[in-house]
């Protein structure tokens, strides 16, 4: 049986490119989007969802609080958050409301595929287990949900330290930049910066638009989507 996704991100596009990635995915079956903690909370009392993918910021309330409502309320669906929070304490908060597995934005389709298929693992074998398991078993179990995933499925040459700190320079208002102006606040050359421009463009973090009115050609600007 398929596992039943619920995706619950605000921004239209993003939600879809992320259900888009599920359904990528065997073994998942997205079951509905929703672009705000209110419609969440409706439609996970209307159908059977087996998994969330959680956004932390919603447009009428954050991740958590709908988390910690549908805890109260018996809700027991495990949840993975994908989010661009990325402070230790935000993570901490999460871990105890029970989110299993912590997915920062931006990332590529292999890092999100790998989350999913650490969570079926996980599921497989809570499915397969006795009704009284052992303690290894018990760790087995959890260990699935632990193993790392790397940088690796970033473009060749590009790090994740340094495309979150190109994606700190685009959050910054104004929020748009270009090669040029983003390899001067990475000290890097212009053809690197375009690198970490057109992968966040590649998966939706930034798009892209022509910028005119220098005196030479129009050059391509960046602005970040979130």
């Amino acid at each position: 049986m398929s596992v039943r996704v619920l995706v619950v991100e605000d921004e239209p596009l993003v939600a879809e490119a992320h259900a888009e990635y599920t359904r990528r995915v065997a073994g998942f079956d997205v079951v509905g989007v929703a672009n705000s903690a209110t419609e969440a909370a409706r439609m996970l009392g209307d159908r059977e969802v087996d998994l969330v993918l959680l956004d932390m910021y919603l447009p009428d309330g954050h991740g958590l609080g709908l988390l910690r409502n549908l805890r109260a309320g018996g809700t027991m669906c495990d949840v993975i958050a994908v989010t661009s929070a990325r402070d230790a304490e935000m993570v901490r908060r999460a871990v105890a409301h029970g989110v299993v597995l912590y997915l920062i934005k931006p990332f590529t389709f292999p890092m999100f595929r790998a989350k999913l298929e650490q969570y079926a693992d996980y599921r497989r074998q809570l499915g397969d287990a006795p009704e009284q398991v052992m303690q290894d078993e018990v760790d087995r179990m959890l260990g699935s949900l632990r193993v790392a995933t790397s940088d690796g499925a970033l473009p060749k040459g590009l790090t994740a330290e340094r495309l979150n700190e190109a994606m700190d320079h685009l959050r910054t208002p104004p929020s748009v930049l270009s090669a040029r102006e983003l390899a001067e606040k990475l000290a890097s050359s212009r053809v690197t910066a375009r690198r970490y421009l057109e992968h966040l463009a590649d998966i939706g973090v930034v798009a892209r638009s022509l910028r005119y009115g220098g005196s030479g050609r129009p050059e391509v600007e960046y602005r970040w989507q979130h």
